[in-house]
């Protein structure tokens, strides 16, 4: 399946312009210290137990091309916020950045098990920071970048806008297979980037900004934003 409307969408959504944040009294943001709220069980998701051999429960089944176009895509897609959050850990040293990134490496890995499984040729060998198979990606993982270098709360608005991205591309993906083990990963991906978007819609509302939903619809965010962290697979 192609994205390239997806892809186009993103960079379109990146521009809308954000309510003016409210500071805090402590360093203008409100994410010093340990006062984040997040301990070391923050919006983490994904599998923790090595996927190859999770998949082996899972008996093998037929591809359609559209499971396969999937898999790669989400591949790439894991990577990129992976290595954005990588790299606004980097410029901010906000922990969130660096524990979601984290999991999205489990989600990368995850996705990689599977087209092992299925002897697709991973695209990604090259797993260098801010580089792509899909040039489209190189593209995103620039922009994304550049608007979250801009400032905290522009950070933590791209962090949303990937995990909602994320959640979207996923139902879509889900609604495109019968393989039990896709379905398997993808619903606990998917888990993974509710408890992501929790965590950075969260902190954004902490400095006065309400994030507003790109690509998954109003009810579906809400709901999301207004139940608990969920508990992923294991």
């Amino acid at each position: 399946m192609k994205r390239n409307h997806t892809i186009i969408s993103l960079s379109a959504a990146m521009g809308i312009a954000l309510a003016a944040p409210a500071c805090s009294a402590q360093n203008g943001y409100g994410f010093n210290g340990q006062g984040m709220g997040y301990g070391q069980g923050m919006g983490r998701g994904g599998m923790r137990h090595n996927p190859e051999e999770v998949l082996t429960k899972f008996k093998y089944q037929e591809l359609s091309k559209e499971e396969t176009e999937n898999l790669i895509h989400m591949r790439g897609e894991e990577k990129l916020a992976r290595d954005v959050y990588i790299t606004l850990y980097e410029t901010w040293s906000l922990r969130p950045f660096s524990n979601i990134s984290s999991s999205e490496q489990r989600h990368m890995d995850a996705i990689k098990a599977l087209l092992k499984k299925y002897n697709i040729d991973d695209p990604y060998v090259d797993d260098t920071v801010g580089v792509f198979a899909d040039p489209q990606f190189t593209s995103l993982y620039n922009d994304l970048v550049a608007k979250g270098r801009n400032s905290l709360v522009e950070a933590l608005t791209v962090g949303a806008i990937i995990e909602d991205l994320d959640i979207f591309d996923l139902e879509q993906s889900l609604t495109q297979t019968d393989n039990d083990d896709i379905t398997y990963v993808f619903q606990n991906l998917n888990r993974g980037s509710r408890n992501h978007l929790r965590a950075f819609t969260r902190l954004l509302r902490r400095n006065g900004v309400d994030y507003q939903p790109r690509y998954i619809d109003v009810n579906t965010y809400q709901n999301i934003i207004n139940s608990p962290r969920e508990r992923c697979n294991r």
